[in-house]
């Protein structure tokens, strides 16, 4: 009895910390779009759309884990394979956009006004996926849940561009060299071209790049 109680617990904060990436997505999406447009940082502006993307995959992580719960031993159903397609599709048109904004910008010398902003949202991104990483691997392994350590990692791949964006921005803030921020949106468009890619690969059933079962 003290062992299903246990478990319970523990799906229950597998599904608080899904909903809770759902809703810092959400914030961090807003607030990078918002200001990536005003002060015309394309890298800024690419890793808020990304935000937007991953909310859909969050979506899918979310119903998954409520399906673990219940049913442990199925694969991924119905919403869960199309919120994967909608998620790949969603990074494939991310990353072409970004790729050609990005050699435009560079192209053309364009600079940002200012990459604060992206200094800022970094920083706090860097510090929360990283939180996020921890708890999920801690509930994944206690749990023996190969899908939701899956997620962890696919949690530091966020972490990952939040690095690219800090980098970026730091070196524009401090150098004022144009070409800085879109080589960000570059970076940022590579990781969300295999994102995408990995989102479709489970959508068919093949197990991620995480070295671990995603079903």
């Amino acid at each position: 009895m003290e062992i299903g109680r246990n478990r319970e617990k523990l799906y229950g904060t597998a599904i608080a910390l899904a909903l809770v990436t759902i809703a810092y997505n959400l914030i961090e999406g807003g607030v990078s779009a918002w200001f990536g447009i005003d002060d015309e940082s394309l890298a800024l502006f690419g890793f808020g759309l990304d935000s937007f993307v991953e909310v859909i995959s969050g979506a899918g992580i979310w119903h998954m884990v409520r399906r673990q719960r219940e049913n442990p031993g199925e694969s991924h159903d119905l919403f869960e394979r199309r919120a994967l397609r909608i998620t790949g599709y969603g990074f494939y048109v991310l990353a072409a956009g970004l790729v050609i904004s990005g050699i435009y910008d560079g192209y053309s010398g364009h600079a940002p006004i200012t990459t604060l902003w992206g200094i800022i949202v970094a920083c706090v991104s860097i510090l929360s996926m990283w939180l996020l990483i921890h708890y999920k691997v801690k509930v994944g392994k206690a749990l023996g849940s190969q899908a939701i350590l899956a997620d962890a990692a696919c949690t530091r791949v966020c972490l990952y561009l939040s690095m690219i964006l800090l980098v970026s921005s730091v070196g524009y803030q401090l150098t004022g060299v144009g070409w800085l921020d879109a080589a960000g949106a570059l970076g940022i468009s590579w990781f969300s071209f295999k994102e995408g890619r990995e989102a479709l690969g489970k959508a068919r059933g093949i197990a991620c790049g995480c070295k671990c079962n995603c079903s």
